[in-house]
Parts: C-alpha cells; sequence; structure tokens
C-alpha cells in the first residue's frame, strides 16, 4: 500500500485508496510510516511477526499489515493490542475463519472487550453500546473488517459471497459492562482472571432487540429471549452453533434480584428454546407432511448450555436486551484471547 506522499492532497490519497479497492465503502486514513510505526510500537510488535494463519486461504497474516488496516480505521495506536488480538482470535482453528467469513448468511464478527483495558481505552459498555459514537468501538472493529478485506482477501463478491450482510460487518466492538454485574464478568467464564484483558471474536449472523417492561420474574423474560431465538426463520433449527445474549441494566436486575445464576439462565434457554414439529413443517422449515405426532413433538434449538453465551453491557435504563444467534452448526467457535498490553 502506499504511504502518503509530501504535497499530495489528502482528498487525492483517500480517492486513490478507493480506486484501489482497499476500503469498506467510507474513507480511509492514508497510513505513514510513523503512524505505521507507532501501531507497531504499541503493540510491541515488529512489522513481519507472524500473527497467525488461514490455511484454508494460503493467507499468513503479519503484524505490518494489521498496523496499516489499524491506520486506516482511525485506530489510536493504543488500541493496537485489542486489534492484534482479535485478529489472533479469528486465526484460531476452532474458530474456522474461512466459514463465517464467507457464507451466504454475511456474519459480523462481534468483538467483546473486557477487562481493565476496556475502561482505560474508553470502550464503550453504557448507553448505545451497540451504537455509534466512540472512536474506540467504532475504529477497533472497523480495523478488524478492513484486515480482513485487505489481508485475509474477504471482499464482497469475492470471498465474502453474504446475501444480504448487516450493518455490523463496518464495525462491531464493544465492552462489557462490569462494574455492577449480576455475575463474575465473562471472561472469567473462558478460564481468565478478572484483572485479565481479554477480546472474544463471535460470528454473529444477526442480532435481534428484546423488549419486555413488566416482566419481575425471571421466566417471564426469558421466554422472550427463546422465543426470539428459535423463531420460524431461524437458519438452524437444531444445534445452533452458539448465541449470544446481551443483557442490559433493567434485564440484569430483574436477574440479579431473583438470584438466577449465569447457569439458570442458561439451562432454562436450553429447554425453553424449541418449536413443534409441526409448526416447522407448516412454515416448509422441514419436510414432509404433518402427523398427528408432529403437535406434541419438540424440536429444541440448543444442545448444552455452554452454547449461550452471556455478558452484560447497555444502558442501566430502558427494558430492552439483545440476542444474537450464531453462524453455521458447529462449524465455528467463539475464541477468547488474552490483549498484551505494552502501555
Amino acid at each position: 500500500m502506499p504511504e502518503t506522499a509530501a504535497g499530495v492532497e489528502p482528498h487525492a490519497l483517500i480517492e486513490a485508496y478507493y480506486d484501489a479497492g482497499w476500503t469498506d465503502g467510507l474513507p480511509v486514513v492514508p497510513p505513514t510510516e510513523a503512524s505505521v510505526a507507532a501501531m507497531l510500537a504499541a503493540a510491541g510488535l515488529h512489522g513481519h511477526e507472524v500473527l497467525g494463519e488461514i490455511p484454508g486461504r494460503n493467507t499468513v497474516v503479519t503484524a505490518d499489515k494489521v498496523a496499516i488496516n489499524a491506520v486506516m480505521a482511525g485506530c489510536r495506536p493504543e488500541y493496537a493490542p485489542v486489534v492484534v488480538a482479535a485478529l489472533r482470535g479469528l486465526c484460531r482453528s476452532e474458530f474456522a475463519y474461512h466459514g463465517p467469513a464467507s457464507s451466504t448468511g454475511g456474519s459480523a464478527m462481534v468483538l467483546i472487550v473486557n477487562g481493565p483495558i476496556a475502561r482505560r481505552l474508553e470502550i464503550n459498555s453504557g448507553n448505545n453500546a451497540l451504537g455509534q459514537g466512540h472512536r474506540a468501538n467504532a475504529t477497533i472493529g472497523r480495523a478488524v473488517r478492513l484486515a480482513m478485506m485487505n489481508v485475509m482477501n474477504t471482499r464482497p463478491g469475492f470471498l465474502d459471497r453474504a446475501t444480504l450482510g448487516n450493518p455490523g460487518k463496518y464495525a462491531f466492538c464493544f465492552a462489557e459492562h462490569e462494574l455492577d454485574h449480576p455475575w463474575q464478568p465473562f471472561h472469567t467464564t473462558r478460564g481468565f482472571d478478572p484483572a485479565d484483558s481479554t477480546v472474544t471474536v463471535y460470528a454473529s449472523n444477526s442480532l435481534y432487540q428484546v423488549y419486555n417492561q413488566l416482566a419481575a420474574a425471571p421466566e417471564p423474560l426469558l421466554l422472550c429471549f427463546a422465543d426470539a431465538l428459535g423463531n420460524l426463520g431461524s437458519p438452524n433449527l437444531k444445534g445452533f452453533n452458539e448465541s449470544l445474549l446481551i443483557v442490559a441494566g433493567e434485564h440484569a436486575e430483574i436477574l440479579r434480584a431473583n438470584g438466577w445464576s449465569r447457569r439458570d439462565v442458561q439451562q432454562f434457554l436450553v429447554e425453553h428454546t424449541r418449536r413443534r414439529v409441526a409448526d416447522l413443517k407448516r412454515a416448509t422449515r422441514l419436510p414432509g407432511p404433518i402427523g398427528e405426532a408432529d403437535a406434541t413433538m419438540w424440536r429444541y434449538v440448543f444442545e448444552a448450555p455452554e452454547d449461550i453465551l452471556i455478558v452484560c453491557a447497555g444502558g442501566r435504563a430502558g427494558s430492552w436486551s439483545a440476542c444474537l444467534p450464531g453462524w453455521g452448526k458447529k462449524w465455528t467457535r467463539s475464541v477468547t484471547e488474552r490483549i498484551k498490553a505494552t502501555r
């Protein structure tokens, strides 16, 4: 990629990057040797260090290429350790990058940041945590997508075959709200210490907001989650790879006040996220005529409580939460990477 040349107008460089196909559709920051070096230094890396590989694509991800894309995305240098950890996660074999990145399902790569670095970098975990307005959230997520396009060649119409895609493919990064959590932070469920900083990479097909203003007990509230996760248009009728629940303040307080553990929530959803076989056949999600037994036979979506990931984020007020069904069926698993901060 070219670096900024002395005397070249910024708008001309921006247009050159468009012409070269190096953008995500939005203007990028043209990198210079100094800005790339600052990004590498902040991550404690040398340019040609290998962060990971995507074997199915014969792709090697090196630090210099990731640093260039982080500059282009508008990242500050101190964001670099988060971007690097996320890219390492994408390269892990259990994430199985090629499937969620190339599928017609058009999954977004969701980044969930935990630990002290989230607060230090001011990654938003509160009001509008999944929306616009915070540089760290927007540019860290964008850096990962630009690296996917420019380093891993995951470009729309080529190795990215999404039928529709979703806006989360521009950037989808947020922090967990850990300060008044009903349980231990999410990364501790993955074997990390609360003092560790981590980023979890998760492939999500969609986001569906769940609203319930009247529930005062966990059961009716969680039935809303179960219905959203088990709707007739869900891509997988049995054995979702994983699904992510983002529980905001008012709903989290209901669970805390009633003494429900994370495991209680997971188990309830395993048992209640289901559809009658007759409903599935009526919607032609299953083949064959509707038989007498189909009216009372259930098809369950989840096979194990561990397939339901639960994090807390969002405003403390408002009766909203969200569910994000995962991509695929046991073909990809979310990955949590420790963030190696150097500053």
